[in-house]
C-alpha cells in the first residue's frame, strides 16, 4: 500500500490516564517524576483535565491560596506529591551516596530542597511541580556530593573543576526539564544553541576575571577552573535543553516505521525527527483539518516545532490561490503555539541564528549590530507570507501593519474583506476618547460570503454602539443621551461576556476595544446622570389622530419628493397621495408646512366634515375657502356669495390669494372619495371636477393635494379621468423597519422607556410597519409597564421584551382597540372586484399563504374573478404574493380575520 493510499492518523498523544493520581499509589510517583523529567507537557494535560480551569495565580493573598487549595483537592494532591519527591528522592539518593563511600554536605541538600521548594510556590501548579521537582532533584542532591566533594579536597583547581561539572551538569539538567513544560518550541529549539553559547561565553569571562582576580597563587588554576565550570555548564545547559537521549530513543522508530500511524513521538527533544517534515506536509495535502489537528497535538506534546514549521511552509507556497487566506486563517485559528503563524512569514532558521550569536556575544556592546545581520524580519514577498503576516500582525495587535500585509493579497478571495477588516481594527485601535468615537466612519463591511462572520456580527454591534455614541454626544434631550449611553453600555457587556465567538487572531483587539469603550462611556455616567422613572410614564403614541410636530417621524422618503414638487419645482405641482386606510396620508399634508418651510404654505381640507352639502356646491365651497382663509390670512368672500354664485365667487376669491402671496399655495382635500360620493348622490354638478381642473391649471403658485383609498387607475367615472391627467400619484406605504424603529424608540426627546431590538424586530413582523398599529402596540407597551410599576409595584426593567409585545398582542383589548383598523379594511374589500372577503376568509387560517389553485379550491372561484379580486386586494396592501404563494400582508390582520370569521 502506498503512502496515500493508507488512512490519515488523527493523533492523540495525550498521556492515557483516565484517573487522577493518588496518593497512595507508589506506581503515581513514579508516573509523576517520569512525567517532570521526560513528558512536562503531561502536566498540564494534567491539571486541566482532571483540575478545571481554575488558577492558583488568580489568588492574591495566603488566606485566598489556602482557601483554593481546600477547594481544589485534585490540585492539592499534585502539590503534595511534588512535594515528597523534592523532599524524599534528595534525601534518599545522598543516603545511598553516603553509604558508598562519597562525603555528602547535608546542609547543601536541605539548600537544594528548599530551593526547590521556593521555585515551585513561585509558579502555578503544573509550572511550579515541574520547576520544584527539577531544581529540587537536581540540585539537592548536587549540592549535596558537590560541596562534599569540594570541601574534601585541597587542590584550588579540584574544586574548581568539580564546581563547575556538578553544577554545571545540574543547572543545565534542571533548567532544561523546568522550561520544558512552557510548551514554547521556538524557545527549546534555540535554547540548544543559544545555552551553549551563552555557557561558553560566561566560562571564558569568569575564568579571565577569576584568574586576574586571584594573584600569583591561584591565578592560573582558578582561571582554569572557571574556563572549566562555564564551558562545562554551557555544554550541560544546551545538552538539557537539545535532549538527544530522547531523541535516540525515538530514532530506530523512526527509520524502522516513518510513516506507521503508531511511531513513538519524543516529547522533550526540540531536535528535528527525519522523514517528520514530510509526513506532516502529506497529511495537510491530503487533508488539511485532521493535518492542523495533529500539528497541534506534536506542538502540545512535543518540542518538535522545526519540522511542523518547515512542512506548514512547504504546503502553504503550494496551496492554489483561491484557497491561501481560508488555509491561514484556519491555520492561525486557536494554534497551540501562535509562533507557527509568525514564521509562517518570518525565517525560523534566520532568528535561530539570530538568538544563539547573540547569546555567545550577550556580555559585548555589538549584541545589537550581530543580531541586525540576520534577516528575522516578517516577510511579504509571497502571498503565503503575506497572509501569515496579516493575521499575526492583528494576533499581535498590530492592525496597521496588517492592512500593509494584506494589501499584498487583497485580489485573492478572502482578501479584501481581510484588509477591510484590518481598516476597521485600526481604527477602533486609535480611539480613545468619546468624541473620537462618536466621529469614526468606517469603511462599509462587505458582502457574502465571508470568511469572519462573526468577526462582522461584533463589529455591526460596534457600529450600534457608534451610532448611541454620537447621540450621546449630539443630543440635548438627558433622556435621549441617558438612553442611548445604557444601550452602548448593555451592547458592550453583551459584546464582552461572548468573547469566544470571535476568532482568535483579532479577538485580543475587539475585546480590548470594547474594554476601553466601555471605561470611556463609564466615565460619562456620571456626567450625563441616570434616569430614575418616579412616575407614570407620559404616553408618546397616538391612535387614531393624525400625528403632528416632533412626533411625526418616518415619512422623510415622501416629505422628499414633496419638497422636489412643492419647493424646488415650478409650477408648483398637484399630486394625489393614495394607500392603506390610517397609514398616515392625514399626517403627512398636516405637517408638510412644518417640514418645508415658508416657502409653502398647505390649506388643510377635512372632506368627511363637509357633510351632505345640501345646499350644493357652494356649501362645500365655504369650506374650502374658510380652510384657505385660515392659512392665507386673508377673509373668505361672503357665504351667500358662495352659495348663489359658486364657480364665479371662489374664482375670485383664488385670483385674490395669489396676487397677495409669495409663496405656493396647496390646497389639500383630505378623505378624497367623498367628492365621489357627493357626485354620485347628485348633491354637486359632475361639472365640479372641471371646475377643479380649471383651478390647478389657473396659476403656477396653486396647486391641489388629494388624499384618499383610491389610486388613480380606479377612478374609471368619465368625470374623473381627465383632471387626474395631469396629477402626480404618490404611494403612502407601510413604514420600514427602520422608520418604524424610530416610531417606537424615540417617539419624542423625553421618552424614557427602551426596546429590546429583538423586541422592536417582533412589532414590525406584526404590524409589517403600518403606523396605526405600530402606534397602538407602542400605545399599549407603555401603558402596561406603568400598570405593573405603579399600580400592581412590581419592579421591572425600563425595557420591552418579546415577552411584553406577546402580554400586549395576545390581549383581547388589543383587538377591541383595533378594530377601527380592522373593520376599516374589511369593509373596503367590499369595494370594486368581488370575493376579496372570501379569499381573506380562505387565507386567514395560514400564515404561510396559498398558491392560485388551492385559493381557487377554497373559494369556488374561477380563476378570472380570483385573478381580478387579488389585483385589487394587492393595490390597496391587503395581500402580497411571495413565491406563488398569497398571504395577509399585515399579520394582526390576518389574525382579527381568522378569529372573526
Amino acid at each position: 500500500m502506498s503512502q496515500n493510499d493508507r488512512p490519515i492518523p488523527r493523533l492523540d498523544l495525550a498521556p492515557k490516564l483516565k484517573r487522577p493520581l493518588s496518593l497512595w499509589n507508589p506506581l503515581d510517583y513514579l508516573r509523576l517524576l517520569y512525567w517532570v523529567f521526560f513528558f512536562p507537557q503531561a502536566l498540564r494535560w494534567y491539571e486541566s483535565t482532571f483540575g478545571g480551569e481554575s488558577n492558583l495565580k488568580d489568588a492574591k493573598t495566603w488566606r485566598e491560596k489556602w482557601e483554593w487549595l481546600h477547594q481544589n483537592s485534585v490540585q492539592r494532591q499534585l502539590i503534595l506529591q511534588a512535594l515528597m519527591l523534592i523532599i524524599v528522592i534528595p534525601v534518599s539518593l545522598s543516603r545511598i551516596f553516603e553509604e558508598i563511600g562519597v562525603s555528602i554536605d547535608w546542609l547543601g541538600v536541605a539548600f537544594g530542597v528548599a530551593f526547590g521548594v521556593a521555585f515551585g510556590v513561585a509558579f502555578g501548579v503544573a509550572s511550579g511541580v515541574t520547576w520544584g521537582v527539577a531544581l529540587g532533584v537536581a540540585f539537592g542532591v548536587a549540592s549535596g556530593v558537590t560541596w562534599g566533594v569540594a570541601f574534601g579536597v585541597a587542590l584550588g583547581v579540584a574544586f574548581g573543576v568539580a564546581l563547575g561539572v556538578a553544577s554545571g551538569v545540574a543547572s543545565g539538567v534542571a533548567l532544561g526539564v523546568a522550561f520544558g513544560v512552557a510548551g514554547v518550541a521556538f524557545g527549546a529549539a534555540s535554547g540548544v544553541a543559544s545555552g551553549v553559547a551563552s555557557g561558553v561565553a560566561f566560562g571564558v569571562a569568569s575564568g579571565v576575571a577569576s584568574g586576574v582576580a586571584s594573584g600569583v597563587a591561584f591565578g592560573v588554576a582558578s582561571g582554569v577552573a572557571g574556563v572549566a565550570f562555564g564551558v562545562a555548564f554551557g555544554v550541560a545547559f544546551g545538552v538539557a535543553f537539545a535532549r538527544p537521549e530522547n531523541w535516540l530513543f525515538a530514532l530506530p522508530f523512526t527509520l524502522l516505521q516513518p510513516q506507521q500511524q503508531n511511531r513513538q513521538f519524543p516529547h522533550i527533544t526540540p531536535l528535528p525527527l527525519p522523514y517528520l517534515s514530510s509526513q506532516i506536509a502529506n497529511w495537510l495535502r491530503r487533508d488539511w483539518d485532521i493535518g492542523l489537528h495533529n500539528i497541534n497535538q506534536l506542538l502540545r506534546f512535543t518540542l518538535q516545532f522545526i519540522p511542523v514549521v518547515k512542512a506548514v511552509n512547504s504546503v502553504l507556497a503550494e496551496t492554489p490561490k483561491e484557497q491561501l487566506i481560508y488555509r491561514v486563517a484556519q491555520l492561525s485559528e486557536d494554534p497551540y503555539d501562535c509562533e507557527l503563524v509568525r514564521f509562517a512569514s518570518a525565517s525560523l532558521s534566520e532568528v535561530m541564528k539570530s538568538e544563539a550569536v547573540a547569546g555567545f556575544f550577550t556580555i559585548t556592546p555589538w549584541e545589537e549590530q550581530i543580531k541586525a545581520l540576520f534577516q528575522t524580519e516578517i516577510r511579504l514577498d509571497t502571498p503565503a507570507r503575506a497572509s501569515a503576516a496579516g493575521f499575526w500582525y492583528l494576533n499581535e495587535q498590530k492592525p496597521d501593519k496588517a492592512i500593509e500585509a494584506f494589501a499584498v493579497v487583497r485580489d485573492l478571495l478572502y482578501g479584501d474583506e481581510m484588509f477591510t477588516l484590518a481598516q476597521i481594527l485600526t481604527d477602533f485601535h486609535q480611539t480613545a476618547e468619546l468624541a473620537e468615537i462618536a466621529s469614526l466612519k468606517l469603511p462599509a463591511s462587505p458582502n457574502p460570503p465571508l470568511l469572519r462572520e462573526t468577526t462582522w456580527e461584533a463589529i455591526a454591534s460596534l457600529r450600534r454602539i457608534i451610532a448611541d455614541v454620537q447621540v450621546v454626544e449630539n443630543s440635548v434631550s438627558r433622556s435621549a443621551r441617558s438612553l442611548a449611553l445604557n444601550r452602548a453600555l448593555g451592547e458592550l457587556e453583551n459584546l464582552l461576556d461572548s468573547p469566544g465567538i470571535i476568532p482568535q487572531s483579532e479577538r485580543i483587539l475587539i475585546i480590548k476595544t470594547a474594554k476601553k469603550w466601555q471605561e470611556i462611556l463609564l466615565q460619562v455616567t456620571g456626567k450625563i446622570g441616570d434616569i430614575s422613572i418616579t412616575q407614570p410614564v407620559s404616553i408618546p403614541y397616538i391612535i387614531g389622530d393624525p400625528v403632528q410636530g416632533n412626533l411625526f417621524v418616518g415619512r422623510e422618503d415622501i416629505i422628499r419628493q414633496l419638497e422636489e414638487l412643492w419647493v424646488k419645482g415650478n409650477p408648483v405641482q398637484s399630486v394625489a397621495l393614495y394607500g392603506h386606510r390610517r397609514m398616515g396620508k392625514t399626517s403627512i399634508l398636516l405637517n408638510a408646512s412644518n417640514c418645508l418651510g415658508s416657502k409653502v404654505q398647505v390649506a388643510y381640507v377635512n372632506l368627511l366634515r363637509v357633510g351632505d352639502c345640501s345646499q350644493g356646491v357652494g356649501e362645500l365651497l365655504i369650506f374650502i375657502t374658510d380652510a384657505i382663509a385660515k392659512t392665507v390670512k386673508i377673509a373668505p368672500p361672503a357665504d351667500r356669495d358662495l352659495l348663489d354664485l359658486p364657480y364665479v365667487t371662489f374664482g375670485r376669491y383664488i385670483e385674490q390669494v395669489i396676487a397677495n402671496v409669495e409663496s405656493g399655495l396647496i390646497v389639500a382635500l383630505d378623505e378624497f372619495e367623498k367628492i365621489e360620493e357627493l357626485i354620485d348622490a347628485g348633491n354637486i354638478n359632475q361639472d365640479f371636477i372641471g371646475f377643479l381642473r380649471g383651478m390647478v391649471q389657473m396659476s403656477s403658485k396653486v396647486a391641489f393635494a388629494f388624499a384618499g383609498l383610491h389610486t388613480l387607475d380606479e377612478m374609471t367615472e368619465d368625470y374623473f379621468n381627465p383632471f387626474f391627467a395631469s396629477i402626480i400619484p404618490i404611494r403612502v406605504g407601510f413604514l420600514s423597519l427602520g422608520a418604524t424603529r424610530q416610531v417606537l424608540a424615540n417617539p419624542d426627546d423625553d421618552f424614557l422607556l427602551d426596546y429590546k431590538p429583538e423586541a422592536l424586530d417582533r412589532i414590525y413582523e406584526l404590524t409589517h410597519g403600518q403606523p396605526y398599529l405600530t402606534q397602538l402596540v407602542g400605545f399599549l407597551l407603555v401603558r402596561l409597564y406603568n400598570d405593573q410599576v405603579f399600580e400592581i409595584g412590581r419592579p421591572r426593567d425600563p425595557m420591552f421584551t418579546l415577552e411584553d409585545v406577546a402580554t400586549v398582542i395576545d390581549d383581547p383589548e388589543f383587538f377591541s382597540r383595533g378594530r377601527y383598523y380592522f373593520t376599516g379594511v374589511w369593509g373596503q374589500a367590499t369595494q370594486g372586484a368581488s370575493g376579496q372577503q372570501d379569499i381573506l376568509k380562505a387565507l386567514a387560517p395560514h400564515l404561510e399563504g396559498m398558491n392560485l389553485d388551492r385559493l381557487s379550491q377554497e373559494t369556488g372561484m374561477d380563476e378570472t374573478s380570483l385573478q381580478e379580486a387579488l389585483k385589487t386586494l394587492e393595490r390597496h396592501d391587503v395581500v402580497r404574493e411571495i413565491d406563488g404563494c398569497y398571504c395577509i400582508t399585515v399579520e394582526l390582520f390576518r389574525r382579527w380575520v381568522q378569529m372573526s370569521y
